[in-house]
């Protein structure tokens, strides 16, 4: 799943990444895998705080829960382009709006799509370190 991810941003970081002249090129790839990890760590962080009804719903209806995580995707992915990359904060935050909300929609429409690899159960599991198999208890949730 994280590696679907990961060529989910990809796909999506030519004009935010490849082609952003803030951006070094030796640190395209690895600026390519900060926002994945970033979409990841908030993602974890909701379910590690109890809050995986939220999450569901932002799965469910993104438009109506949506802004605040993807807030929290975009602000930590900034962070980083700031902390790590030397990216003013303006520019960081330009290229992480540019990028995650984008990436965010097209998550969450594969993952309504039940294609396998980012089945919201599947996602969730994966996210917890697949020490449970949250898919019963998402599809309870779903219909509830």
């Amino acid at each position: 799943m994280f590696e679907k991810l990961f060529l989910l941003v990809k796909n999506n970081a030519k004009e935010a990444v490849i082609d952003n002249p803030v951006i070094a090129a030796k640190d395209r790839d690895a600026v390519i895998i900060e926002a994945s990890s970033s979409i990841i760590e908030v993602l974890k962080n909701q379910m590690e705080s109890g809050k995986l009804n939220d999450l569901i719903k932002f799965f469910r209806y993104s438009g109506i829960y949506g802004a605040a995580l993807t807030s929290s995707m975009v602000n930590r992915f900034a962070n980083k382009l700031n902390k790590f990359y030397g990216v003013n904060p303006e520019d960081a935050q330009a290229t992480s709006l540019q990028l995650i909300p984008g990436v965010m929609d097209q998550l969450v429409t594969q993952t309504r799509s039940g294609k396998e690899d980012f089945a919201l159960g599947t996602m969730l599991s994966n996210l917890n370190g697949n020490r449970a198999d949250l898919s019963p208890l998402v599809n309870q949730l779903m219909v509830a």
